[in-house]
C-alpha cells in the first residue's frame, strides 16, 4: 500500500508519516520501483498502535519505548500521565470559572474585562489586605460576580476580610443564597459557620426562610447564629434555640437581648414586621419559667435565665419574677428582687 492509501485509511497525513519514519517509529517494508514507499499491514497496525498511544497522551518519545522496548513497564508513566492530566483539568475548570465570571459581570469593554480580572486575582490573593481591599472595591462597585464573593467568603480566615467580603455580599443585590445554602451542608464546620454568618447579613426573604430552617440544623453553631439572627429580625421561630443558648451559657447575653428586643418587638428597620405584642412576650416569659423549673437546669443557668426576665414586659414575666424572688436559691432570689425593684421605677 502506497503512502497515500495508508494516510486515507489511517487518517494520518502523509506528511506525519515521513515525520514518524523520521524518528524510527514506523518504517515501510519497502519501495516500488519508481522509489515510493510501500506500507504492509504490519506496518499499518503500528501506526494504529501509534495514534491510540498519542490519544493517552503519551510523547512521540514515549510511544517508540513502549512499541519497542520488552522492559518497558507502563504502570508508572501511566500514574504519571493521571496526575497531568488532573492537573491540567484543574487548570482548564479554573480558567472557564474564571471567564464565567467575567461574563456574568457583563464587561461593556476591555477595560471593565481588565478590572474584574484584577479584582477577581486580589480576592485570591495571599496578603490579607490586598483581599480586604477587594472585597470592599466590589461591595462599591459591584463588579465581582456573586458566586466569586461567595467562593471568597466562605473559604476566608481572616475575620476582619470575612467581615468585608460579607458586607460586599450584602451590598452586591446578587442573589448569593443557593450558594450559602450549599455552604451550610458543608462537611467543614468553619464553612457552615461563615455561610450562616453570611446569611444573617442578608436582608430579603430568602435568606430569613433559610435561617427558619436552620434552626433544626444537626450543627449547632449554626442554629445559634441562626437564632440570633432571625431574633433580630422579629422571628419568634428563635424563641426556643434562644432560651436553650441562655441555659448553654453560648452566647446567651446576646441571646437575652434578642429575647429581649423580641418581647418587646423591636426588630430592626428593614426586618420583616415582627410577632410582637403581649402574646409573644408572655410565651417568652412562659418559656424561661419552664426552663426554670427543669431539675436538670444548674444554678448558674437559673440565674441566666432569672437575668433574661428583665427584659421581658408583661403579666407573665412580672409573676414568675415574684415568684424566683423567694426561690430557695439565695443568688436567684437576689436577681429577681432586683429587677423587680427595677420594673416598679419605669
Amino acid at each position: 500500500m502506497l503512502i497515500g492509501d495508508v494516510a486515507r485509511r489511517s487518517g494520518v497525513s502523509a506528511r506525519m508519516l515521513r515525520h514518524y519514519e523520521s524518528l524510527g517509529l514506523v518504517r515501510p517494508t519497502g519501495r516500488t520501483g519508481s522509489g515510493y514507499r510501500r506500507y504492509a499491514d504490519e506496518d499499518i497496525r503500528r501506526i494504529f498502535h501509534i495514534e491510540s498511544l498519542r490519544s493517552l497522551g503519551l510523547s512521540l518519545r514515549d510511544v517508540g519505548r513502549a512499541l519497542d522496548d520488552p522492559g518497558f513497564a507502563p504502570a508508572e508513566l501511566v500514574e504519571d500521565l493521571i496526575l497531568r492530566t488532573r492537573e491540567r483539568i484543574a487548570a482548564e475548570t479554573e480558567l472557564l470559572t474564571r471567564l464565567r465570571r467575567i461574563d456574568a459581570a457583563e464587561p461593556a469593554g476591555w477595560e471593565e474585562v481588565l478590572r474584574v480580572v484584577a479584582l477577581l486575582q486580589a480576592l485570591e490573593s495571599k496578603s490579607p489586605g490586598a483581599r480586604q481591599r477587594a472585597a470592599l472595591s466590589a461591595g462599591e462597585d459591584a463588579a465581582v460576580p456573586v458566586e466569586a464573593l461567595v467562593e471568597a467568603v466562605l473559604g476566608e480566615s481572616d475575620p476582619i476580610v470575612a467581615g468585608a467580603l460579607r458586607w460586599a455580599l450584602a451590598q452586591s443585590g446578587g442573589d448569593g443564597t443557593a450558594l450559602l445554602a450549599e455552604g451550610l451542608d458543608s462537611p467543614a464546620a468553619e464553612v457552615r459557620e461563615r455561610a450562616v454568618r453570611c446569611l444573617a447579613e442578608l436582608p430579603d426573604g430568602t435568606a430569613t426562610a433559610l435561617l427558619r430552617d436552620a434552626l433544626g440544623h444537626p450543627d449547632a453553631v449554626v442554629r445559634r447564629y441562626a437564632a440570633l439572627a432571625l431574633g433580630a429580625r422579629g422571628v419568634a421561630d428563635a424563641v426556643p434555640t434562644l432560651i436553650d443558648m441562655i441555659v448553654g451559657a453560648t452566647n446567651d447575653a446576646d441571646a437575652a437581648d434578642a429575647l429581649g428586643a423580641l418581647a418587646n418587638g423591636s426588630a430592626p428597620v428593614g426586618s420583616p414586621a415582627p410577632v410582637n405584642g403581649p402574646a409573644l412576650a408572655d410565651r417568652i416569659a412562659a418559656g424561661l419559667v419552664d426552663r426554670l423549673a427543669q431539675e436538670a437546669v444548674g444554678p448558674d443557668a437559673r440565674r441566666r435565665l432569672t437575668q433574661a426576665l428583665a427584659d421581658v414586659p408583661g403579666g407573665t414575666a412580672s409573676r414568675a419574677l415574684a415568684a424566683l424572688a423567694r426561690d430557695e436559691d439565695r443568688a436567684v432570689a437576689l436577681t429577681a428582687t432586683y429587677i423587680l425593684k427595677l420594673r416598679d421605677t419605669r
